[in-house]
């Protein structure tokens, strides 16, 4: 009996010896995997920087902050929360940009009707011209001079290292523009306060205790927080 159990394992041996070599084979990470890691963990990196230099997220984070500074609240709203409100506006400007990447690059590429550089370089048109609507003529001539390239017949031939941050010094303007106009009526509020509070004697309270309450109480009055979105909404 000995004998034969022996022979009987020696017969199964060599069948499972040729499933070891294809176990290790799926073990065995491929030799892309690092680099996709290494890509993805990139892309995680320079996120932030990509949604503040190709969206609206330059403008509407200059608007809410100088709205903060009129009102005189320091760290209200927090800046979490001005972030998440402008990250959903974005989101709303931006959602026929995105709509039109899907169509375009997106679904041919899932489809493998294009290649992924292909799908890269139609992805990268809709949200070039998004660039170009609000870019200024101004800052587009700066950084094309700046990198030395050829005039272009039309702005689209431009690339996207000159449109970038052509696009992001144009927003910056447009955002002090709209903080400044914001300012004026709370500047307004605190120089009457100022004189009022000078001019009946009251040295010891600063005028800004009792010009924040009054710049609150107006902002609520005429809902601020609603005129505030539509107008930042209607601007792009």
């Amino acid at each position: 009996m000995v004998a034969a159990w022996a022979a009987r394992m020696a017969a199964a041996a060599p069948a499972t010896v040729p499933l070891l070599p294809d176990l290790n084979s799926k073990l065995r990470p491929s030799d892309a995997t690092p680099w996709t890691i290494l890509l993805v963990l990139t892309l995680i990196t320079v996120l932030p920087a990509i949604l503040m230099a190709m969206t609206p997220l330059v403008r509407l984070l200059v608007v809410f902050h100088f709205l903060r500074q009129a009102l005189g609240t320091q760290t209200a709203p927090s800046n979490p929360t001005l972030m998440g409100l402008a990250l959903m506006m974005a989101w709303f400007i931006m959602t026929p940009v995105l709509n039109q990447v899907d169509q375009q690059a997106v679904e041919p590429y899932r489809n493998g009707q294009i290649t992924g550089i292909e799908a890269i370089d139609r992805g990268a048109e809709p949200v070039k011209h998004f660039l170009l609507k609000y870019a200024r003529e101004k800052d587009l001539a700066l950084f094309t001079a700046a990198g030395q390239i050829p005039r272009p017949n039309t702005p689209d031939d431009l690339p996207m290292r000159v449109v970038v941050p052509a696009y992001i010094l144009s927003e910056l303007k447009a955002g002090f523009a709209i903080g400044a106009v914001l300012f004026l009526p709370f500047l307004l509020i605190d120089m009457v306060t100022a004189s009022i509070t000078t001019s009946i004697g009251m040295f010891q309270l600063p005028p800004v205790v009792v010009s924040t309450p009054l710049k609150i109480l107006l902002f609520v009055m005429v809902d601020g927080w609603n005129l505030l979105a539509n107008s930042l909404l209607r601007s792009f």
